[in-house]
């Protein structure tokens, strides 16, 4: 495993649906031999200096980043009936800008475009995008919605934009194995979509938890959150 890089980890940070616990989420991959890793909580950076501590400690390589929420349209429109659900998108410091520009999209998410979630919209992107790699995200993102809901012509077309904001070489389109039915159809039209557009493709695995038997804690955390059983 130790040439494989997650790029998409959610430590207890993302609350009441990671149950990483830092310091072991880096030494298990420092026992798997992983040299890099990225840390990706939802909507918030609170986790980032311990991570980049303890991976110091392990000698592991620390990528910084964040799973931003995306607003259906502006920040700013906060109507319950079209702006009550958020997209998902990956995003991962490549250097000590886009380190900066990140901590100011997460900030304006809160401070800003707060609306059941802290979100941010592509505007808002394209004028911090410095410094930032993009990654299509898990279902919840908005390109994997649209080829879920079976427009291919509108991911097509918010993929280009994206790699437009970010620049070329800046936006992967994300592909997971998770055995979901529905990952399987997205997966296999975003190698469609890669192979249309030359949007490069990267493998994640949307990590929530570190052992087998860590997934029934998870599981409850998941039920906590949605009110569900």
């Amino acid at each position: 495993m130790k040439d494989f890089v997650h790029l998409h980890v959610h430590s207890d940070y993302s609350l009441l649906d990671g149950a990483c616990r830092i310091p072991q989420l880096v030494k298990r991959a420092k026992e798997l031999g992983m040299h890099t890793m990225a840390i990706t909580d939802h909507g918030v950076m609170y986790g980032v200096i311990d991570f980049y501590k303890a991976c110091q400690k392990e000698g592991i390589k620390p990528i910084l980043g964040c799973e931003v929420y995306t607003a259906a349209r502006s920040h700013l429109d906060k109507d319950p009936r079209l702006d009550s659900e958020q997209g998902h998108l990956i995003l991962l410091a490549k250097d000590e800008t886009g380190y900066k520009n990140l901590m100011k999209l997460v900030s304006l998410g809160f401070t800003d475009g707060y609306y059941y979630k802290p979100r941010i919209d592509y505007d808002q992107l394209a004028e911090y995008s410095q410094g930032l790699i993009a990654l299509s995200a898990c279902l919840g993102g908005d390109i994997p919605q649209k080829l879920l809901n079976q427009d291919f012509n509108g991911a097509r077309d918010l993929a280009l934009k994206l790699d437009t904001i970010m620049g070329r070489g800046n936006f992967y389109l994300e592909l997971q194995y998770n055995g979901l039915e529905e990952q399987k159809r997205v997966n296999a039209e975003l190698v469609r979509l890669s192979e249309e557009t030359g949007i490069p493709l990267v493998a994640t695995n949307d990590v929530h938890y570190i052992q087998k038997e860590d997934c029934r804690a998870q599981e409850i955390l998941i039920c906590i959150q949605t009110g569900k059983t």
